[in-house]
């Protein structure tokens, strides 16, 4: 059988395996929550791994829609760039897909397997390049923030005022 059909077939138990995974690098106190509610009001973060990662399996597999892959990691990663994630915790879980995938698979499969470990490595840079531009963009947000704050505080102690337009000598 074919390493496409036994991917196919395994999907479900492979996705599964995937979310728990994904799961468990949250907190322990967080980690029931996570997997008990299923309320998209209530578990937005939950929802929302489980949906993408089932979009982002099927890409993977397919290796085709490079576009619909960096739009299943930026809705995962976003939440993950505001979390206290290190960047190599907020993008692991695309790498231990290899190790889920070769414990479903077993032996054998070596060369397909290789060509599959070289597109989740590809998808796992992919995966930091959407990690660096959210906590780039948080960056901005903040220092804007600040900017604002230092303005106002600045404009209430009186100490901003206009300069007037200066009018050209005759």
């Amino acid at each position: 059988m074919s390493i496409d059909k036994i991917l196919a077939e395994k999907r479900s138990k492979i996705i599964k395996k995937w979310r728990n995974a994904i799961i468990k690098s949250y907190p322990e106190d967080g980690q029931g929550f996570l997997k008990r509610e299923k309320s998209q009001f209530a578990n937005p973060v939950g929802l929302t791994i489980s949906t993408e990662i089932e979009t982002l399996y099927d890409e993977i597999i397919k290796g085709e829609n490079t576009e619909k892959i960096s739009s299943c990691l930026d809705s995962i990663i976003r939440i993950r760039a505001v979390q206290d994630f290190k960047p190599s915790r907020a993008v692991a879980f695309v790498l231990q897909l290899k190790q889920i995938i070769r414990d479903e698979l077993g032996s054998g499969h070596s060369d397909k397997m290789r060509i599959l470990d070289n597109r989740i490595d590809e998808i796992a840079l992919l995966a930091f390049d959407v990690y660096s531009a959210c906590r780039q963009k948080i960056s901005e947000i903040r220092v804007k923030e600040v900017k604002n704050q230092v303005g106002k505080l600045l404009e209430r102690a009186n100490l901003i005022s206009e300069i007037p337009e200066q009018r050209p000598a005759l």
